[in-house]
């Protein structure tokens, strides 16, 4: 399960206007329940303002009034919320700025230490652009002067297990062409 998008709000309203026991808060918030006690405490979140999941489509009043009466219950988002989760978890992550600002030094990296890589594949694994491949390969990128190659998993633009398909994917037209001549 994805977490509200505003965990520690919705956490700070699911306390103040329900009687849900910490745990359940926790796991529908994503939080460690001693973080939820802590809120609850006024120790942590006293100055973030409660964002009601029912107004926001995520939780409706049935749901919230069937885990108050059973404290063994799981809360459960809304049936449109966990489609909407489904879609985003699918769709491309959003990334930090300085995870942005690592996608040249990304693209370095793999041109130096890949150069079998096709910059289609380059484009699909890092989230960028083939003018700023071919600027990076030829120097004439804008930030040309403080881009250094760093590794895109290292970075967390991309997982391993991408970057090792990329490099199969790559590597596999090269065999097929050794095998004919």
């Amino acid at each position: 399960m994805t977490a509200p998008l505003m965990p520690k709000a919705t956490a700070v309203w699911l306390v103040e206007n329900t009687t849900l026991t910490f745990k359940q808060i926790a796991d529908f918030c994503e939080l460690h329940e001693l973080e939820i006690q802590a809120i609850a405490d006024g120790d942590v979140a006293f100055n973030i303002m409660g964002i009601s999941p029912v107004d926001t489509g995520q939780l409706t009043w049935e749901e919230i009034h069937r885990c108050e009466a059973d404290e063994n219950a799981v809360v459960k988002a809304c049936e449109m919320e966990l489609n909407v989760r489904e879609r985003n978890a699918k769709a491309k992550k959003v990334l930090s700025p300085s995870q942005r600002g690592d996608k040249p030094n990304a693209v370095a990296w793999i041109l130096k230490n890949c150069p079998e890589i096709a910059d289609s594949q380059i484009c699909k694994l890092i989230g960028t652009t083939k003018p700023t491949i071919q600027a990076i390969r030829e120097g004439t990128h804008r930030d040309m002067a403080n881009i250094r190659a760093k590794n895109p998993v290292a970075v967390g633009l991309c997982t391993e297990k991408d970057l090792e398909k990329a490099i199969a994917l790559s590597k596999a037209p090269s065999k097929r062409k050794n095998k004919k001549a």
